[in-house]
C-alpha cells in the first residue's frame, strides 16, 4: 500500500483525484492547498497512458505516489501524481492550488502579484512551484515534496474535465466547493 497524507495512492485515479482536494502540497516549502484535480486512467482516451508506455509517459506506469511531469503545448510543465499499481498507467493532474506558503517565490516565478492567479491552472501550478522535467519520477514521500492531509472533509464538487478533446463528458474533474482559486468554475 502507498499511503501518504491519508490517501491510498494505489487506489483508482478518480478516488485519488477526489481525495486530493484539501491536501496541502509543498515543493521546497512553497505551495498550498490543492483545490482542483483531474483523473486520468490507462483505459481513458484522454490520458497520456492510453497508447501504452513510452519515453514521455513512463513514469505513469511506475509506482504510485510518484510525480509525473510533462510539458503542455511545449511551454508549461504540468504535475501529476501517479496512482494505482505499477504498470497500470494512471495519474491525477494537479489543476489548481490555493497559495499558502512561499508566495514571494511564486510571484517571482510567475511575474504576477494577483494571488488568485498564481496557481489557477496546471501550467501556473508548475511554474509557481518551480516544477520542471527534473521532478519527473520523484517520490512524493520525501524532499523536496511535503504533503499534509486535509483538515476535516472538504466539500468537493465534480464535473467534466477541461482542455481535452477526448472523453470530455467524464465527470473526472474535482474541486473545492466555493474556492476562488479554481482554474475555472464548475457548472
Amino acid at each position: 500500500m502507498h499511503r501518504l497524507a491519508g490517501i491510498d495512492f494505489s487506489d483508482d485515479s478518480v478516488a485519488v483525484a477526489r481525495a486530493l482536494i484539501g491536501v496541502q502540497v509543498f515543493v521546497d516549502g512553497v505551495g498550498g492547498r490543492i483545490v482542483e484535480t483531474e483523473a486520468y486512467d490507462a483505459d481513458d482516451p484522454a490520458s497520456h497512458s492510453f497508447s501504452g508506455p513510452s519515453l514521455r509517459n513512463a513514469t505513469m506506469f511506475g509506482p504510485p505516489a510518484h510525480v509525473y511531469v510533462y510539458r503542455s503545448y511545449g511551454i508549461h510543465w504540468c504535475m501529476n501524481f501517479v496512482c494505482r499499481e505499477a504498470g497500470h498507467g494512471a495519474g491525477v493532474l494537479i489543476r489548481a492550488i490555493e497559495p499558502l506558503q512561499g508566495l514571494d517565490a511564486m510571484r517571482a516565478r510567475r511575474g504576477l502579484v494577483d494571488e488568485r492567479l498564481l496557481c489557477a491552472g496546471p501550467g501556473r501550478v508548475g511554474q509557481a512551484l518551480g516544477i520542471d522535467r527534473s521532478f519527473d519520477g520523484r517520490a512524493l514521500d520525501g524532499p523536496p515534496f511535503l504533503l499534509w492531509p486535509p483538515e476535516g472533509a472538504p466539500p468537493v464538487v465534480a464535473g467534466p474535465r477541461i482542455g481535452i478533446s477526448k472523453a470530455v463528458d467524464q465527470p473526472w474533474r474535482f474541486g473545492l466547493a466555493g474556492s476562488r482559486y479554481l482554474s475555472r468554475r464548475f457548472a
